[in-house]
């Protein structure tokens, strides 16, 4: 597939979207922290009545504060497995995919293969969020720490062996147990929170990514985007957004919400 300019985006197509989702790192946030663009994007979103869906392998933790500092209607964190969100009285509400004692569990494991990792691949390092995730493990590869794409790879391949699923996004290597993984989650969160089935309407969503763990997002939704970076993974991608933004990280967030909601005021306009 090659790489569609956001301008080729039909305005009919535009025209009919009523939901946002979007990875973060490196798609809404830029160098680790969200631009006054992409939070102005995200208002104006809030402002169009458009839901926001920020789907994410960051950990529950981190989340927490920008669920409710955002104007989103919710984060689902760890590939996921965790939502959260602002409850009506401004507190912060979180649910899980799994029961307690399946995470309990799964804690465990993910533990013993994380220590597995480290052991085997002396140069690699936990996420420093790893303090904050409660359904996963997350292994730094850009971030902090620099790995090369075969390290990357063996430690794709350590998880996999271990009985973890396992995808690198832009900065870290996660691993998890179940079924579940960003498709799911966004499933799952529109249908708790919206009362609505996102299969059943997906001509009327678009998603918004830049890497790797954002393929099946890509490959599922007719209206998919990559902000420019997503070129750095391109040749790694088993499912490439339809679209790509001119801008990167943050200021190619703005760009899709700048892009969509002409569409929307064209519809309007007689």
């Amino acid at each position: 597939m090659t790489r569609s300019p956001l301008s080729a985006w039909p305005l009919a197509a535009r025209a009919r979207i009523h939901g946002v989702l979007t990875d973060i790192d490196d798609t809404l946030t830029t160098e680790g922290a969200i631009t006054p663009d992409a939070l102005a994007a995200l208002h104006a979103l809030r402002a169009a009545g458009l839901p926001v869906f920020a789907i994410t392998g960051r950990p529950a933790g981190w989340s927490e504060a920008f669920a409710l500092a955002w104007p989103v209607n919710a984060i689902v964190a760890e590939n996921g497995a965790v939502a959260l969100s602002r409850a009506p009285d401004g507190t912060l509400r979180k649910t899980y995919l799994q029961d307690t004692a399946t995470r309990q569990t799964n804690f465990e494991r993910l533990q013993a293969v994380a220590q597995h990792i480290l052991s085997e691949l002396p140069q690699t390092r936990l996420s420093q969020d790893s303090p904050g995730r409660e359904t996963d493990i997350a292994i730094d590869h850009s971030e902090f720490t620099q790995l090369d794409g075969a390290t990357i790879a063996q430690v794709v391949r350590l998880m996999q062996a271990g009985g973890l699923n396992a995808t690198a996004s832009s900065i870290h290597v996660n691993g998890w147990i179940g079924q579940h993984d960003k498709l799911a989650g966004a499933r799952w969160v529109v249908r708790e929170q919206l009362g609505r089935n996102l299969d059943a309407e997906l001509e009327h969503w678009v998603y918004v990514g830049d890497s790797t763990n954002d393929a099946v997002m890509f490959g599922h939704f007719p209206h998919s985007v990559g902000v420019a970076n997503v070129a750095r993974f391109w040749d790694r991608l088993a499912h490439r957004p339809r679209y790509v933004t001119s801008g990167e990280r943050g200021a190619g967030f703005a760009e899709v919400v700048r892009t969509l909601l002409d569409g929307r005021g064209a519809k309007q306009r007689p």
